[in-house]
């Protein structure tokens, strides 16, 4: 009976003793104390209470330590608690200091928390980087297009990291420079010839202000020549111009067979009132007849006159006829 119940006793320490071992990092502890790090066993235990894996403080401080950095456990909990990558933070404070870069842990935190790459930005402090711009299309004064093509060698600029502006407005600004200085250009050749005019005039624009980089230098890796803009806009105005006379023409013809149309109309009124004018003619000789005003043999005489004149007719158009035919 008592070894069964000593048997309990030690069953229910081990578990407390892996309770206790899981709670509190006691290997985490010992392995500070070997690095020199002074830290408490009750700090571990804080950490725990408040939702800090303290490995991922614990170890950058250790590593922070043998570095020669001072850097405060507070301090790391307390970045790790804002949501920051506490370990990037001290590898990038680890980088300054070897590059000799004035870098202080509350800088480096700040720049980390504002979505920054702090240990990027201080590599690319040591390392420049080269930034390779799309192919960049402008038109010179004669009417040719250029096609350029950059690389920008930039430094990163700790002191504006939080708030400056990144590589897209460094690619727009270097952009709007290359398109600036090749429209001014007289002639598309002069920019063939020199291109390092387009690096220098860019460069001495400053387009590095109010960014998180410094610009270094720019270099034309491509120049090509595209298309003949000129001649294509003036290509197109005077198809548009061919198109507003061909509409002006269509416009005068339309009017014209308009008028036309209404001469025509004109015409065949005329006829008509010839027509209802002759009609009137027999009512008239019908009358004066029955008035007295014109005898049979006047009528007679009228009507041979008529006939001789319609047969000198006929006799003309068969003359103007055979004239036609002996023509052909």
């Amino acid at each position: 009976m008592a070894l069964v119940s000593m048997i309990i006793i030690i069953g229910i320490l081990l578990i407390l003793l892996a309770l206790i071992f899981t709670f509190i990092p006691v290997g985490l502890w010992i392995a500070a104390l070997a690095a020199n790090v002074s830290i408490g066993i009750f700090t571990l235990i804080g950490m725990r209470l408040r939702r800090v894996v303290p490995k991922k403080v614990v170890d950058p401080l250790i590593k922070a330590s043998k570095a020669g950095l001072k850097i405060g456990v507070d301090q790391l909990e307390a970045h790790y608690l804002a949501g920051g990558d506490v370990d990037r933070v001290v590898n990038a404070l680890i980088a300054a200091q070897r590059a000799d870069i004035d870098l202080s842990f509350e800088r480096a935190a700040a720049i980390d928390l504002a979505g920054r790459d702090v240990l990027e930005a201080v590599q690319m402090k040591v390392n420049p980087k080269v930034i390779e711009t799309p192919i960049i299309a402008a038109v010179a004064k004669d009417g040719i297009e250029v096609k350029v093509k950059a690389r920008v060698t930039v430094r990163a600029d700790i002191n504006r990291l939080i708030g400056g502006a990144g590589e897209d407005t460094i690619i727009a600004r270097v952009g709007e420079g290359i398109v600036t200085t090749v429209g001014s250009s007289v002639s598309h050749k002069d920019v063939l010839e020199n291109p390092d005019s387009i690096s220098q005039m860019v460069l001495n624009k400053g387009l590095d202000a109010g960014t998180a980089y410094e610009i270094l230098s720019i270099d034309i890796a491509d120049v090509d020549v595209g298309r003949n803009i000129g001649a294509q806009l003036q290509t197109a105005q005077a198809e548009a111009d061919k198109r507003i006379a061909q509409a002006r023409a269509e416009e005068r013809r339309a009017m014209a067979v308009a008028k036309e149309q209404e001469m025509r109309a004109s015409v065949e009124e005329m006829r008509a009132k010839v027509v209802e004018s002759e009609a009137e003619v027999p009512k008239a000789m019908a009358q004066a007849l029955r008035e007295g005003k014109l005898g049979v043999m006047d009528y007679y005489n009228m009507n041979n006159i008529l006939a001789d004149t319609q047969m000198r007719d006929s006799i003309s158009k068969l003359g103007r006829d055979s004239d036609k035919n002996n023509y052909k």
